[in-house]
């Protein structure tokens, strides 16, 4: 495993006008090592998660991905080079089976349009590969069923297996336990253990629940009103005295 970060920032900043949003952000997220953002609602992660994946250009700063420069670069763009985003609320079709959810951007990744869709019943190979990611997600015996059929909690499953297929090297995990029950936020975080280690995937993510946060991540990064507090282990993170006053309070003992 390569010595060189997955991700790096330097001085990243972005402002709305006069408004500063984020600024002088400067951090390094390991190869291989499940990272976590946190801060209180207000803090930024949105829009440094939109400055990193291409949503936007940030103002000021650089990102650099895999040893390249992609600051600034659209998301279209960023994309086939394996950075990919998940966002906080489900983003699938609907309308499709989950098996065909999942060989969407199996067909994109290939150049192929959509409108050859109806001629994939030949295509075993894209099919066996779109069960093997749905196997390793844990919901292959949902795959002809319609998304649209699914509890809350796998379709979000469902998310994570359309990111996946293109075998990414970055994702970025936005709340990716938001509006789950108990028994679905126990599920995701196992999963996300487990993914971290069997798809060779780095993963870093944004996430309210602080025992999703202390349960999963090695290192952990603390954002408080646009600007980087802290960043270090889980034990690290719930000693410091600024995180507790900023925003774990009570919550770095759970």
């Amino acid at each position: 495993m390569s010595d060189e970060p997955i991700l790096k920032i330097e001085h990243l900043g972005h402002s709305y006008g006069k408004f500063e949003v984020i600024r002088d952000i400067s951090m390094e997220v390991p190869r291989g090592v499940l990272t976590a953002l946190i801060g209180p609602n207000g803090a930024g992660k949105t829009t440094f998660y939109n400055a990193v994946s291409g949503r936007f250009r940030p103002t000021r700063g650089k990102v650099y991905f895999d040893g390249r420069d992609i600051t600034g670069m659209p998301a279209h763009k960023i994309v086939p080079q394996g950075l990919l985003r998940s966002f906080q609320i489900t983003n699938i079709f609907p309308n499709l089976t989950v098996i065909e959810n999942v060989l969407v951007p199996l067909v994109l990744q290939q150049g192929r349009t959509y409108a050859l869709w109806r001629r994939l019943g030949r295509e075993k190979a894209l099919y066996r590969q779109a069960e093997e990611v749905l196997d390793k997600i844990g919901i292959l015996e949902n795959a002809r069923r319609p998304a649209s059929e699914l509890a809350y909690g796998d379709k979000r499953l469902v998310e994570m297996a359309i990111v996946l297929a293109r075998r990414p090297k970055l994702v970025l995990l936005d709340e990716p336990t938001a509006g789950m029950n108990p028994e679905e936020t126990e599920r995701m975080i196992q999963l996300i253990r487990e993914l971290a280690e069997r798809f060779g995937t780095t993963i870093f993510l944004t996430e309210h629940d602080m025992k999703v946060v202390f349960s999963v991540a090695a290192r952990i990064f603390v954002l408080h009103q646009g600007g980087l507090l802290a960043a270090g282990d889980p034990r690290t993170i719930r000693s410091d005295p600024r995180v507790r006053e900023a925003y774990l309070g009570g919550a770095a003992d759970a």
